[in-house]
């Protein structure tokens, strides 16, 4: 019941940052709806397909209704969210939190390799995003230097790891989360990087 609680949750948060990137591009309420799901599902759809498995939300439409909800929400509250501070990063930073953890923990129960559960985590929390922000003509983060793969990298990273030490999965969960959410978050409060090719030096 947490895992499914927290699963919906990881949506919910994806969602909203689609529904945000529609509300800036003044689009309309379908076209909300389209970002949200985009975002809210296109990383645990790729994680599912990639392992094999049935697709969440096809086997479970309260996914949907998740996204509809909250793009409903976004459009009647878009002005108030943005005079947040950075909504949109911090809204991402939660999600790819969870969901680092989430899409690991997924893989693991299928009896994926350790390797492929991390990776696994990794798509799940960032794919929804690099489809929303490539759809939508943005950015993507995964490109510019500040640390966001690498944050989500870290969090299932960690969760895997914790796990094989013998903690419990929820205190591994707990703390993978938090680390991927650390990194993040000071990549938008600090500006964390990692450091970048230099290229080579010529003769």
């Amino acid at each position: 019941m947490l895992a499914q609680s927290l699963d919906y949750f990881g949506v919910a948060v994806f969602a909203v940052t689609g529904g945000i990137v529609a509300s800036r591009k003044q689009l309309d309420i379908i076209a909300f709806l389209f970002f949200a799901t985009l975002t809210g599902i296109g990383g645990g759809t790729l994680r599912d397909l990639l392992l094999g498995l049935p697709v969440f939300w096809v086997q479970n439409q309260v996914y949907l209704l998740v996204c509809l909800v909250v793009s409903v929400i976004v459009w009647f509250c878009a002005d108030w969210i943005e005079q947040l501070s950075k909504p949109l990063r911090w809204a991402d930073a939660i999600g790819i939190s969870a969901y680092s953890v989430l899409g690991a923990a997924k893989a693991l129960s299928a009896d994926s390799a350790v390797l492929v559960a991390i990776l696994m985590g990794v798509a799940t929390a960032t794919f929804g995003g690099v489809l929303r922000d490539t759809i939508a003509r943005e950015p993507t983060s995964i490109v510019k230097p500040e640390i966001y793969v690498s944050a989500a990298f870290a969090g299932a990273g960690s969760y895997v790891l914790l796990l094989y030490l013998g903690l419990p999965q929820l205190a591994a969960a707990v703390l993978g989360a938090g680390c991927a959410l650390v990194l993040r978050g000071g990549a938008i409060l600090r500006g964390w990087t990692l450091p970048g090719y230099a290229g080579r030096q010529k003769p």
